[in-house]
């Protein structure tokens, strides 16, 4: 039989299937770690502890379990077989989330890790009465929030009868009420004489489902009567009792009779003896010893760190009902919150009161006013709004669930030097999901994909492309330079990458429009009527969905992957010999292989403008390094590396925050929320109020605040993808100019200074020279008609793409919704006729020429159609996708809020971040451009022109 149907025959999911059950669970594991925040404020415990059985009376690891020699057959399977003797952990606790003193009414527990290999182990978890106060996980978490923080007899009456009957109604609260009564009633002197019962069932191999318990082996004298006014009286007691013999209990099992007398599902029915005769399987032993001495109480601290779950077994043991399958998720949170590795943060209560009101009168005025034409106090806060309504309705989860939970082994514990570094590969950021964010993990999305193959080529891209996209005439954005187009491929090729297939791999094939002539794919190829280019691989998706999950080949986190490198051996490969901390550079330039190829973290679409800002990081890295060095002398290359890697991440974080992204999106709104995002609001009584009242945890800066993932694990999204295409950025030909006088160097087109020529043309530049001469000019406007013709003949990879075309196909193909979807989507009113989008009267022509209606409309026609709000570099529909994102790649990253702080980057390399900008960047290695800098705006605003002087000598750096 196959395992799912070994125990599906016993289990009924909530809400009617294995995923639906998970969603619930994921929520109630965040109201545990709830639970564990007011636990430790009432409390006042320096950490936080376990969310149940907090206070420990015993830990200790030289216990052991051995099976009887008589086994019955029918319960030998797995590890249990007769005469196996294995080493344990066992720690015996008090029940609460709150430590008190011993002699309070309470239930007590007792975990024990049965260490079978190296491999296997098997966690059995019991509880000191016959059954659960709780049928279920959701009673089990009202019960818990209701007591959550309870300390005094006052506190615990309102959680019992006033709250908990809010949470579950009268009927179900006096049944829980009963329970716990009844189970901490009986008065406990010692542990060592207390039975524990697992409550819930586990299978026990061919035999079925079982319930198990522990019993106080039979024999021992008359026991002398604790002192009950030691408020650890429990542990003193076994340390009195162990000073004389060993502690021993028998493991017995309840098996399985019918649904009705021995439920799975239902924790709150006790399996009766009568029905169900405990059976004697085997023996733990807790050997006789000194608990008191030092080496006693330090194995007892490793057994405090330990996470105990049931599932931490083997399929043969899997946890059956509902309570076990919720433990999984609640036990995982409330562990990693203990160990620092997941963190939680509760919106306040007038917050959440207030925030509804206020949210639906934003929305409602929205219909009529858009949060960019209000005044800039109402716009920031509708702002706010904004994105909490995004939080919540556009981020979903496109991971594979793990549904049902599946065993496990035990956890391997995270290395040390992981809480302190970036990993190469984008694992561990979260350490709590070491793969969460990592390279390869998949696109999320932002919006329900929509997949339609039979729209794929509908209508036809390359007509699209040659009515809609390509340049006729260049159109530029004049309130930014040429650095700001540089920027955001470089960073792009931080954020996202699909894989293609290799030459001669699966491809796409574009048919070319009745009388849209020919194409050459390949240098020196056939002329077709199709267009070919490389498939993206995608990731083979489960069940029956369609096949648009890919993998990004970057890492999704800001970590300066361009720069670095995303894997271990292109990362050591970059740096100088022997371990050093500091980047391969040749005389100050990125350094090229024999064909003239770059050698750096990714060098795909290489020109000479994303040469300029690798080049320009490296050397940034490397003064990092230096500085660190001068500074730490004891620290070691390795540190160093790592540290200045650190940094130059987080800088470069805060240059595209509070520098770019407000030059692009140039509004004093925007402009305040982005700086706000990284130092908080300002210093103004109003926006200090407002968001105290509506929004308080944007009182900080986001580096001030917890990682927060917002209820979906974080990824960058295929719709995230979709709004940074922002080819039209880059002009098709560009003057190269000297910077001491302003002289002409030359004037070359894009091809002149892409792929292996891009090398050679800085070098004879110059980095100041080139700065200042992107520095100097306009990019191209993000709007229709305006995709460079340099880029729609672009050879890559053996490949000639028109990359206009290949931009839509990707779209289409990965199931990213067509605009006027994407726009309702994202919260926005539709289109109704193609008038709505633009009232130019060639485009107007052209968009109905093209399409056949106004929901056939390209994502990206769409985005550059549309009129952006005054001062914006892109449209409003793409600026939704940006606002949730923007703020998520930030709230995130850990290394960008709880770990941004001296211990981890150092004293000096915070200081690095916060006193740095863009600016100081080009200053530091190139400071004769002090002059040519805009004195109020970024550094991605256009500088000022040196005017030519007539008899200026021409000079380039190296």
């Amino acid at each position: 039989m196959a395992d799912t149907e070994r125990y599906a025959q016993y289990e009924r999911y909530e809400g009617g299937s294995a995923e639906a059950e998970r969603l619930v669970f994921q929520r109630l594991a965040g109201e545990i770690m709830r639970v564990q925040v007011a636990n430790r404020r009432a409390s006042g415990a320096a950490g936080y502890e376990r969310a149940f059985h907090a206070k420990a009376a015993l830990g200790v690891e030289n216990a052991r379990l051995r099976f009887l020699d008589d086994l019955p057959p029918a319960l030998t399977s797995g590890f249990a077989k007769a005469g196996a003797e294995y080493p344990a952990t066992v720690r015996l606790s008090n029940a609460s989330g709150v430590r008190g003193p011993d002699g309070a009414p309470d239930l007590h527990g007792v975990a024990v890790r049965v260490q079978v290999t190296g491999d296997e182990s098997h966690d059995l978890l019991a509880t000191s009465f016959p059954v659960s106060h709780a049928r279920n996980a959701r009673e089990f978490v009202a019960f818990a929030k209701a007591m959550a923080g309870a300390r005094t007899p006052l506190q615990k009456a309102v959680g019992l009868f006033v709250k908990l009957p809010l949470a579950v109604g009268l009927g179900t609260a006096s049944r829980m009420r009963r329970n716990v009564q009844a189970a901490t009633r009986h008065t406990v002197n010692s542990l060592a004489r207390e039975t524990y019962w697992s409550r819930g069932a586990i299978l026990w191999g061919e035999a079925g489902p079982v319930r198990y318990l522990l019993r106080p082996a039979v024999g021992g004298g008359a026991e002398p009567r604790p002192d009950r006014g030691d408020p650890n009286f429990l542990h003193t007691e076994l340390a009195q009792r162990l000073s004389r013999g060993d502690v021993t209990f028998d493991l017995c099992v309840q098996r399985y009779v019918d649904e009705r007398r021995t439920p799975v599902e239902d924790g709150s029915v006790e399996w009766k003896e009568a029905v169900s005769p405990p059976l004697p399987v085997a023996r733990l032993t807790v050997p006789a010893q000194d608990i008191t001495t030092a080496e006693a109480r330090s194995a007892a601290r490793r057994v405090e760190e330990l996470t105990f779950n049931p599932w931490f077994t083997s399929e043969d043991f899997r946890p059956l009902g509902n309570l076990n399958r919720a433990r999984k998720v609640a036990y995982e949170a409330s562990a990693a919150q203990r160990q620092g590795t997941r963190f939680t943060s509760q919106e306040p209560l007038r917050n959440r009161v207030l925030g509804v009101p206020v949210g639906l009168a934003f929305r409602a005025l929205n219909r009529y006013v858009p949060w960019h034409r209000l005044p800039l106090d109402a716009s920031l806060l509708n702002l706010v709004f904004l994105r909490k309504a995004l939080r919540r309705l556009n981020l979903i989860d496109t991971d594979v669930p793990e549904a049902p939970p599946r065993t496990q082994s035990v956890p391997v514990p995270v290395d040390e030097r992981l809480r302190t570094s970036r990993s190469y590969d984008g694992t561990y950021n979260d350490l709590s999901a070491p793969k969460m964010g990592a390279v390869g993990a998949a696109f999320g999305r932002n919006l329900a994909p929509v997949y339609r193959p039979d729209l794929f080529d509908t209508p036809n891209p390359v007509t699209v492309s040659r009515r809609l996209l390509t340049r006729e005439s260049f159109v530029p954005a004049t309130s930014l330079n040429v650095l700001a187009a540089a920027w955001i491929q470089f960073q792009v090729h931080d954020w996202v990458n699909h894989r293609r297939y290799p030459e001669g791999g699966k491809t796409v094939e574009v048919p070319l429009p009745p009388g849209g002539g020919t194409w050459v794919n390949h240098p020196n190829g056939p002329e077709e009527n199709v267009m070919r280019f490389a498939e993206n691989e995608g990731v083979e998706p489960p069940g029956d969905r369609p096949p648009i999950l890919f993998g990004n080949t970057a890492s999704h986190w800001w970590d300066g992957s361009e720069v670095y490198g995303g894997d271990e051996r292109t990362a050591k490969s970059l740096r100088e010999p022997d371990g050093g901390a500091r980047l391969l550079l040749d005389a100050g330039h990125i350094p090229v292989d024999r064909t003239g190829i770059p050698i750096t973290g990714f060098k795909d679409n290489w020109w000479m403008g994303l040469s300029a800002m690798h080049t320009l990081f490296a050397r940034e890295h490397n003064t990092v390094c230096d500085a660190l060095r001068a500074e730490y002398p004891s620290m070691s290359e390795e540190r160093i590396y790592h540290t200045a890697r650190l940094v130059v991440s987080a800088l470069i974080a805060k240059i595209h925050t509070v520098e770019w992204t407000p030059a692009i999106l140039a509004t004093k709104a925007i402009d305040v929320g982005l700086r706000t995002n990284w130092d908080g609001p300002p210093r103004n009584w109003l926006n200090q109020l407002g968001l105290w009242l509506l929004e308080s945890h944007s009182l900080t800066g986001i580096p001030k605040t917890l990682p927060d993932h917002h209820g979906a694990p974080y990824s960058l999204t295929e719709d995230f993808v979709t709004v940074y295409r922002m080819h039209p950025l880059i002009p098709d030909d560009y003057e190269l100019r000297e910077h001491h006088f302003g002289q002409r160097l030359e004037t070359v087109g894009f091809h002149d200074i892409q792929g292996t020529a891009a090398e050679s043309q800085i070098r004879k530049t110059g980095l100041a020279n080139t700065l200042y001469s992107f520095g100097i000019a306009h990019p191209g406007a993000i709007t229709l008609h305006n995709y460079p013709k340099s880029l729609t003949r672009f050879q890559r990879e053996g490949e000639i793409i028109d990359l206009s075309v290949v931009d839509l196909v990707r779209t289409r193909r990965r199931g990213v919704p067509r605009y006027n979807d994407f726009r309702a989507g994202l919260h926005k009113e539709r289109i109704r006729r193609f008038e709505d989008l633009t009232r130019e009267p060639e485009t107007l022509a052209r968009l109905k020429d093209v399409y056949r209606t106004v929901d056939e409309i390209d994502t990206v026609v769409g985005l550059f159609a549309e009129n952006p709000p005054t001062g914006f570099g892109f449209s409003d529909t793409a600026f939704r996708i940006f606002i949730l994102m923007a703020t998520r790649r930030l709230q995130s990253d850990r290394f960008l809020n709880v770990d941004y702080r001296p211990e981890i980057y150092t004293p000096l390399g915070i200081d690095w971040v916060e006193k740095g900008g863009m600016k100081s960047v080009v200053l530091r290695h190139c400071p004769d451009l002090a002059g040519l800098l805009p004195r109020e705006a970024s550094a991605f605003a256009p500088w000022r022109p040196v005017p030519p002087t007539e008899n200026g000598a021409s000079h380039a750096d190296s």
